[in-house]
This record gives structure tokens, sequence and C-alpha cells, in this order.
């Protein structure tokens, strides 16, 4: 968590960081910022002070809602910068950056640059702020980032807002389920008022319009029917019509408005009936979903709740990927993973998973079962957080009913 940042650089012996990039899809930078919103700039950690940012004099309102130390470019002097590199911004920004870290107490050592921006062009800049600031050494990351650590678990203040975002995103499956069912069929056919089909394309628009009106955002949510559902990550056909009786994989993860937290969770519904197969599967989807929660233990290898799982699924005859390594029917999928600033997030929680399950992870639990060529799939998914006293407390609360009953005949 953030408390943890001065020794997590010191692990990597980093004299500072340096976030870059915009405000929007840039986690790093909305986790040092606070969710602030601002165009450009920059935020610098020392080792051993607190986080500030810098940025372009029209933002320092916006920025000042991070709580941070803010500066504008002004203060560094950099429109002088411009003025003596003739209006070349790549040199004015290499001069802003030699500013920034004399300013700021950084003389030398090694700076991790972090961020979200233009691949070639942050290559081009580092090459030449290596060259002109050679007493820095200019670093980036592969594997576990700093980021990466930091973010397996949350603080208080991040769980509060990560309860917001649970408590909207589940208002809008309530809000989706209760907007199908007032439909009827024509036939095995949901259609609208005027009896056209109701279709997939409505449905993500309702829920695309539910979310908004949190100040959520969609981020590609899968509504899968039948024999889509059946591949993990179909996202469904737009124009396809619901069909009374055929299994629908509903996964949403939003996150904050403008970019910050998510909340991840999957039904499997069945509009009017479940065929007697469907039906099965469900159950059995649903009580892996029970062993792995009783399975948990504040501590545990998280790779025990999957083997337990495994050890479950493959007992009734499906095959999983530790039995038939590479199949692409049955249990194919790791059981969860964290999740935060990024929809997936260590610790992750497969059977080779070295990772362990602590107080402060927020985690999926997501068994599924996927048979495309039966015609359906079947995910069950809430998201945990572990608390303090170890408890494995769900942030997800909507029912895990499987039919969907239209209102109206």
């Amino acid at each position: 968590m953030k408390s943890d940042l001065d020794q997590l650089m010191a692990a990597r012996h980093l004299t500072a960081i340096v976030v870059t990039g915009e405000a929007h899809d840039n986690p790093p930078r909305s986790y040092l910022s606070n969710g602030a919103h601002v165009t450009g700039g920059y935020i610098i950690k020392k080792q051993g002070s607190d986080a500030v940012m810098v940025v372009n004099g029209m933002e320092t309102e916006e920025a000042a809602k991070s709580g941070l130390q803010v500066f504008s470019y002004s203060d560094l002097g950099y429109a002088q910068m411009v003025s003596e590199a003739k209006g070349d911004a790549t040199k004015a920004g290499i001069a802003l950056w030699g500013a920034m870290l004399e300013r700021f107490g950084i003389t030398s050592g090694r700076v991790g640059i972090y961020g979200v921006g233009n691949l070639h062009s942050q290559i081009e800049f580092t090459r030449l702020l290596s060259e002109t600031y050679p007493v820095y050494q200019f670093v980036g990351e592969t594997g576990m980032t700093l980021f990466d650590e930091a973010y397996i678990t949350k603080d208080e203040a991040e769980l509060t807002i990560i309860r917001s975002v649970a408590k909207r995103t589940t208002e809008v499956v309530a809000a989706t389920w209760d907007f199908i069912s007032g439909h009827r069929a024509a036939g095995e056919t949901v259609v609208k008022t005027d009896g056209s089909a109701l279709t997939i394309g409505d449905v993500k628009r309702f829920v695309r319009r539910a979310l908004l009106d949190r100040d959520l955002e969609d981020t590609d949510m899968i509504f899968a029917q039948g024999r889509d559902g059946g591949f993990p990550h179909s996202r469904g056909e737009a124009d396809m019509a619901l069909q009374l009786g055929q299994a629908i994989v509903f996964d949403i993860f939003p996150r904050q408005l403008g970019g910050g937290y998510h909340h991840d969770m999957t039904r499997t519904w069945s509009i009017g009936y479940a065929s007697p197969e469907v039906e099965r599967v469900y159950q059995q989807v649903m009580d892996a979903f029970d062993i792995a929660v009783e399975t948990f233990r504040p501590g545990i290898e998280a790779k025990k709740l999957q083997e337990a799982v495994l050890d479950h699924f493959e007992a009734a005859g499906h095959p999983t990927g530790r039995s038939t390594p590479g199949t692409s029917v049955g249990y194919v999928h790791s059981l969860g993973h964290g999740v935060g600033l990024n929809i997936h997030e260590r610790p992750g929680i497969g059977h080779l998973s070295p990772d362990k399950l602590v107080a402060g992870n927020l985690i999926t639990i997501e068994p599924g079962l996927y048979y495309p060529e039966q015609g359906f799939g079947v995910r069950i998914e809430d998201t945990f957080y572990i608390t303090n006293s170890g408890e494995l407390l769900s942030l997800t609360d909507f029912r895990k009913d499987l039919v969907l009953p239209l209102r109206e005949s």
C-alpha cells in the first residue's frame, strides 16, 4: 500500500521516482495523485519525502485536490527554458526535468520513471535525459514493479472508494435484471413493446447509461449468450436477440468515471427457464465458489483455493488446466486475481501462483465452466476484501439466481 512506497523504493535502490503521462488510464498517476484528474505534468517522489506535483499553471487548482504540494511550470522558470530552447519543446522538457530534480533535492542516483504514454517518445526522451544528466541513472522496471507491489494491499482510504464503486456496480446489475425482466417473450425471443427483439446491444446501452448515471464507466463488459458464453472473454454480439433458456454470462468490471478503482462481478442468467444441463453445471460452479470461500484462511497460499476448485471440477469429470493443459473446454482459467486501479493485479489465484492471501488484498473469486459446442458457459464472480481480522468480506451484494423471470407473458 502507499505507506510502503519508501520501503519499496529502497529495495530497488531508487533515489526518486517520477510519474509522467496524462491522468486518464494511468494507474500510477491516479495512485499517487489520489485520483485528481490533471492534464499533463509530473509527480515526483524522493525517497523519504512526500510526493509533489508539477503542472501547467492552468491545472494548479485541480492538482491541489490531490492533497499534494503543487508547483507550476512557472515556479520552475519554464518560460525562460522555452525561450532558451527557441521553442523546441523537447529541449525545454529536458531542462524542466533538470530543474525539477534539483528543486526537490535529487542531486544524483537512480530515478525510476513510471506512468503511461507514447512508448516511442518516452524511449527517446529517456535517452536524451541520460545524455544530458549523466549524474542520474534513469530506469524502468519489468516483472513485479514498485507499483505492482504497492497495489497488492489497499489501505482504508482506498477501501472507502472501492466500497462505493462496488455498491454502485451492484445497483447497475440489479437495474439490468429489472430492465430485462420488464419485457415479454414472443415464442422464445424476448421482445420490446413494439414487438421487435430485445438485443444484447440494447442491454449494453442500458448498462452504460446506468453506469454513467452513477459516475462509473464501462470497460468493455461481457454479455455473451449461448455458444458465445462458452468462450470466457467473448463480449457477445450486439445484434443478437435475447432468447429464453439460453445461458448468459454477464461480466461487468466498471471503474470510476475518468479512470480509477474498479469493481468486478459476474452473474450467469437464463431468461425464463434454464435447461437441465445448464442447471446441473450452474450448481457445480456454485459449489466450486463455496468451496473456494470455505478453503480461505488468512496467509494461505493462493494456489490452495484454486487446487480445491480443481479437485472439485475434476472429480465431476470436467477437464481443467491442470488435468488437461491447454484445454479450451471445462475449467480453463484461474480462480481469480487482485483488482484495483487495474482490473487485473496481484495476487494471482492460479495453481502455479507464488502469492499468499493477506489482509488488505482485494481479490475476485470466479469459477466457471465452458462448453461452447454444447451452447453455454457459466461463471460466478464476487469481489472480496481481506480485512485486518482475516475475514474474507464480499463487496458484491447481489443475489446469485440463475433464472431471470419475465414479468410479462
